[in-house]
């Protein structure tokens, strides 16, 4: 049979699997032929899951026992979804889309799959990514980069430029990436999809190639802002091997039903944004205005400084995290005249050019004798930052920007200026600093070349405020 998968939700799929319509096998070769058809081109998926149609079956199974026995189940039961491909599914190959992990295959499961797998999903594959999840443009994938559906000499954004494009292509119901300073947003915006990056902690870290520990999260990329909400309240909550997770009953929720004021940093706003960009930004506020909602001015006063305490703070623990990877451990292993060219050699031969910068740039910050000079002294910054944003939540309920000063460049179009690249991830480092949640929702398009490109609208909310 033809099942329409375009502008499916976990809704509208869930219904129809319990009306009988289809079945999760029936979905499942629909999104499978779908992908054969696009990703060619778009190259959002590295693998298509030989057994997604047998854990169809199982999901079909269990879908048929409710039935017949006139019980609810799981609303993702049978729902077919992608992963990024640095979070790890038992048996299955987990890359980050890196030469060094070519052959690596994860010994067990993440704990968001572990929880989707309680659920009973189907696993479609693995997405594309830039390499250990460092990048904004999915360019720095050791595979190839991932193009965007609206045009496919433009990038899908980055790290999760996979992720955000397989549901801009119709390739999943749902997928899952992970977020350090924009890497869900960012490409949810250029994709024109939703993209949820949760408070830090939200979501457990666990089984997740670490990038910048205190700035990681996992979230979801979908077609709809209660697609992301459902899979959000089924990956989240504390998981006992990651003690950053937070205790449900610690964050903040809506105190009552008026109408919510919108903050925005005007004086963040005034250089190096697209014209369309702020243009549908406006209007975005019109639309709130038109509701009910009050918009107000306010102030962020150390801001402009988000981006230089991003990048010493993540190059820093990138540069501890990939330490790891030393040709013994995991994936790849290269023979040196000794254990020390062993490891030379090793990450010389399996680390691409973006992921040796940050590490280089991390360990001269963490350096002796720079250590004070640039890392606590961007700590003591990340600080201040926060504080402004927790006295601006004193005031208003949401603080709204633009998620990127641009709609999708040219794929090659920054790869020479490392710079120009780091400067897109401007208005989203700020969650990740802070801690957080925010979301990326599709707000208008800008007409590049004759092609109608997403731009896309950030809504952040206090710590634990995702229902805001």
């Amino acid at each position: 049979m033809s099942i329409d998968i375009t502008q499916l939700t976990i809704a509208k799929a869930h219904n129809a699997l319990k009306k009988g319509e289809y079945t999760s096998v029936q979905l499942t070769e629909a999104y499978i032929v779908e992908i054969a058809k696009k990703n060619p081109d778009i190259n959002a998926y590295l693998e298509v899951f030989s057994d997604a149609v047998e854990q169809a079956k199982v999901a079909d199974t269990k879908i048929q026992e409710a039935i017949a026995t006139k019980k609810d189940f799981p609303v993702l039961l049978g729902i077919p979804c992608g992963i990024k491909d640095n979070i790890l599914i038992q048996g299955k190959i987990a890359s980050a889309a890196s030469k060094l992990l070519e052959t690596y295959h994860a010994t067990y499961d993440a704990t968001v799959v572990a929880k989707l797998k309680e659920q009973g999903v189907v696993f479609l594959g693995r997405l594309n990514m830039d390499e250990f999840a460092m990048g904004g443009s999915t360019e720095n994938s050791a595979y190839g980069p991932t193009k965007n559906p609206y045009d496919v000499t433009r990038v899908a954004g980055g790290s999760s430029g996979g992720s955000a494009a397989a549901i801009a292509m119709n390739g999943a119901v749902f997928t899952l990436g992970s977020d350090t300073g924009g890497s869900i947003r960012q490409p949810a915006s250029f994709c024109g999809v939703v993209g949820l990056k949760p408070t830090y902690g939200a979501v457990s870290r666990y089984g997740v190639m670490a990038m910048g520990s205190s700035l990681d999260q996992i979230g979801p990329i979908a077609q709809t802002v209660s697609d992301c909400e459902t899979i959000f309240n089924v990956i989240k909550g504390v998981d006992i091997h990651d003690g950053t997770t937070i205790k449900e009953e610690s964050r903040t929720k809506i105190q009552d039903s008026r109408k919510m004021v919108i903050g925005v940093p005007r004086h963040f706003l005034k250089e190096g944004i697209d014209p369309a960009v702020m243009d549908a930004f406006n209007k975005s506020l019109d639309v709130f205005k038109s509701k009910g909602y009050e918009i107000r001015e306010i102030e962020l006063p150390h801001i402009s400084y988000s981006l230089l305490v991003y990048y010493i703070i993540m190059p820093a623990e990138v540069s501890s995290n990939m330490a790891r990877f030393d040709g013994v451990k995991y994936g790849m292993h290269v023979d040196g005249a000794d254990g020390i060219q062993d490891y030379f050699e090793t990450r010389r031969a399996g680390l691409g050019k973006e992921v040796i910068r940050r590490i280089l740039l991390g360990t001269y910050v963490l350096s002796s004798g720079y250590h004070d000079a640039y890392y606590n002294r961007a700590n003591a910054v990340r600080r201040m930052i926060t504080a402004d944003f927790e006295k601006a939540f004193g005031s208003v309920d949401i603080i709204a920007t633009p998620t990127a000063p641009s709609p999708a460049f040219k794929i090659g179009e920054k790869n020479k200026d490392p710079i120009s690249m780091y400067l897109e991830d401007v208005f989203t480092v700020t969650a990740n600093i802070t801690g957080m949640p925010a979301l990326s929702i599709p707000c208008g398009f800008a007409q590049k070349e004759g092609k109608d490109l997403p731009i896309g609208l950030q809504l952040t909310a206090t710590h634990g405020a995702e229902s805001t």
